[in-house]
């Protein structure tokens, strides 16, 4: 069975790659199909990964499978959430990984409550018109530490340290991180659906 990626992101088709092996799926960025994204207007993870996932199916007549995955930090009522990306640029920068990471950083300078959880959410349509969407959410509760932490990941993986690792996710190995991180848990619940839904 052939299933569209709703990303252009290489290093999550690769995690989740690796991730729908065992189930003979075989998963195709849907860059490598077709140009254009789709649009991500909505306020929610679920809201925004549907919308990924229909217009991919839309486009490839495939069943497609879409993330979005975002950074909620207590201190900003669950802000940045579905704009995580691009948190650093209403500070004055340009989006870069490293951008977002020294935003946070210097915004949550003096705050006590460090409190933040990283969300993902994953959403499979078998086409554009599904009534019966497949939505897993995978989401890890974690605090964000005061400098940056290790060289592994990307993101904010130096600032999210995970208490029950005892580790920012920067620290960890790959394997290590796919274990206790919020796409592993999205992942490894839309592979159970898919398994018994899809196949």
């Amino acid at each position: 069975m052939k299933i569209v990626l709703a990303s252009n992101n290489r290093g999550k088709l690769a995690e989740l790659q690796a991730m729908f092996a065992p189930l003979g799926v075989e998963l195709i960025r849907q860059g490598d199909l077709f140009e254009g994204e789709a649009p991500e207007p909505y306020g929610t993870f679920v809201e925004n990964a549907l919308s990924k996932a229909r217009f991919a199916a839309e486009h490839t007549g495939l069943p497609a499978i879409a993330d979005d995955a975002g950074l909620c930090v207590d201190h900003f009522g669950g802000l940045p959430g579905v704009d995580t990306a691009y948190y650093c640029t209403q500070f004055g920068y340009e989006k870069s990984d490293d951008n977002n990471v020294r935003a946070l950083l210097e915004q949550m300078q003096g705050v006590e409550n460090r409190r933040a959880a990283v969300v993902s959410t994953l959403v499979g349509v078998r086409n554009p018109k599904d009534p019966e969407p497949l939505i897993a959410v995978g989401r890890v509760q974690g605090l964000i530490t005061t400098e940056r932490h290790g060289s592994h990941g990307f993101g904010f993986d130096p600032v999210m340290f995970i208490p029950e690792v005892g580790l920012t996710f920067a620290e960890m190995t790959p394997e290590l991180k796919h274990a206790h991180s919020h796409r592993g848990r999205s992942s490894q619940k839309m592979l159970a659906m898919v398994r018994e839904r899809w196949l």
